[in-house]
């Protein structure tokens, strides 16, 4: 399995974030990347490559032309304020909610910045732009692999993508690598893609983009939106509208589940993508159902993430995976590099 690996990834580095009602230092860190590929090279898995660069062209059929436009100015914007803002990450404090406008663009940094996010734990550093860019090229390059002929591509990059809408951010994420790879996989010629999104937290980005679309099936394994991360989006009745109904499938599961119960809701999103037809699959590879995530509540141990590679393997599609979340820092390799490990143990 190639693995396409963001070597800037790391100019992305927040300070704090807002997290439970206080300023906490970033869950979110470099270190996350940088274990899976030291586990990549010391298993020996595969190679690993720099992504090519594609431009904005792929990003943009995920992504607005002014929330593009934002990200990669906000940073200038920022400090232009304040030089001593230089020193400081942009986070959020003002955000449009129900009956608010959103059509207008503010001049105001502040409102322009709360209207493209909806938390404040997702800072905004000097290398977010370059870093988001980067990230989104692996994913393009890893979905174009895979529709070339590869089995398997593997996109390792950060700051993770799923919780990024169309144009929103939050969620550490700020342009969504699985979207964009789908979106890629689709204008390569496969007539139906599917998203499996494994992360604890719901994919809310992700479903967003392809809630009213019949081309792309989205299914989610995830903590209970009634009390987890991101609250708002994740219910087992959201199943799609218009031409999308039907291809939307969310399986929440509450906190303290165990790789048995988890594993019999990856079995029913996996006949749920068999039965929509796929032709390729995007796997959202969050490590956070690990059951020492500091962040999150599922019960997985490193030896469950074998298996899990091997019941994705056994769906037999194409399959781009994209690196989302997974917080214990020092076993995130570990857990990534088993599920890849299992998937082409079973794929072989």
């Amino acid at each position: 399995m190639i693995t396409v690996y963001n070597h800037q990834h790391a100019l992305h580095q927040g300070q704090f974030e807002m997290f439970r009602g206080q300023l906490v230092p970033c869950f979110e860190v470099p270190a996350r990347a940088d274990y899976v590929l030291q586990e990549l090279q010391r298993r020996q898995f595969g190679t690993v490559q720099a992504p090519q660069d594609s431009g904005l062209a792929p990003i943009a059929r995920i992504h607005s032309g002014r929330y593009l436009e934002f990200l990669a100015s906000a940073w200038n914007e920022w400090v232009a304020l304040d030089p001593a803002n230089a020193a400081r990450d942009a986070l959020p404090s003002v955000w449009p909610v129900r009956s608010f406008r959103a059509d207008v663009l503010p001049a105001n940094f502040s409102a322009r910045m709360g209207l493209f996010s909806y938390d404040a734990g997702t800072p905004l550093t000097s290398g977010t732009w370059a870093a988001a860019y980067a990230g989104a090229q692996c994913a393009v390059t890893a979905a174009q692999l895979v529709s070339g002929g590869a089995r398997s591509a593997f996109a390792l990059t950060r700051p993770p993508g799923h919780h990024a809408g169309a144009d929103f951010f939050g969620g550490y994420c700020f342009l969504n690598n699985a979207a964009i790879a789908a979106q890629t996989l689709r204008d390569a010629g496969v007539a139906k893609v599917a998203v499996l999104d494994i992360d604890y937290h719901h994919g809310n980005g992700t479903q967003a983009c392809f809630y009213d679309r019949a081309d792309v099936f989205f299914a989610s394994v995830h903590g209970d939106p009634h009390t987890e991360y991101p609250f708002y989006l994740g219910y087992a009745d959201e199943t799609g509208v218009g031409a999308g109904l039907g291809h939307n499938l969310n399986l929440p599961l509450p906190r303290g589940t165990g790789f048995a119960r988890w594993r019999e809701a990856l079995a029913l999103a996996l006949q749920r993508i068999a039965h929509s037809g796929a032709q390729a699959l995007v796997v959202s590879l969050g490590l956070d159902t690990f059951e020492g995530d500091p962040i999150s509540g599922f019960q997985l141990r490193s030896e469950d993430y074998l298996r899990v590679g091997a019941d994705l393997a056994a769906a037999g599609l194409p399959t781009v995976f994209v690196f989302e979340g997974g917080y214990a820092v020092e076993e995130v390799g570990t857990n990534a590099v088993n599920v890849l490990d299992g998937f082409a143990q079973d794929a072989a």
